[in-house]
């Protein structure tokens, strides 16, 4: 049975800052990383054919609090959409005062990792 929404939380860690990433100057979480740790939750939810993999193909998100290094942050996505092998998500970022601090909307495809990779030679 498919699950429709995952969530996992981190703990913001100085390798997650903007001055690390290279994304602005400040030591707080980066939208980079915010990004990546968006995607993840959201492919948590796929259950992948065997020989499989799914990849990110787009992602509308906004990134409306700064978060401190040492921050405890959630994501939670939640499919909203499947069509043959494209995923829809709605996925939010709540930090430990129950603020959100991030909102996308995100589609991935599944897709055979043999026939992907081929196209890349």
């Amino acid at each position: 049975m498919l699950n429709n929404s995952f969530s996992q939380t981190i703990t913001v860690n100085e390798s997650q800052t903007a001055t690390e990433y290279g994304s602005g100057l400040l030591p707080v979480y980066a939208t980079p990383a915010l990004i990546g740790f968006m995607e993840n939750t959201a492919m948590q939810l796929i259950e992948l054919p065997a020989d499989s993999s799914s990849v990110g193909i787009s992602i509308n998100m906004k990134h409306l609090k700064a978060s401190p290094v040492g921050a405890k942050i959630t994501c939670t996505a939640t499919i909203t959409e499947i069509e043959g092998r494209k995923y829809c998500f709605e996925i939010k970022a709540i930090d430990e005062s129950g603020d959100i601090i991030g909102e996308a909307l995100h589609e991935r495809f599944v897709v055979n990792i043999e026939k992907f990779m081929s196209k890349l030679k």
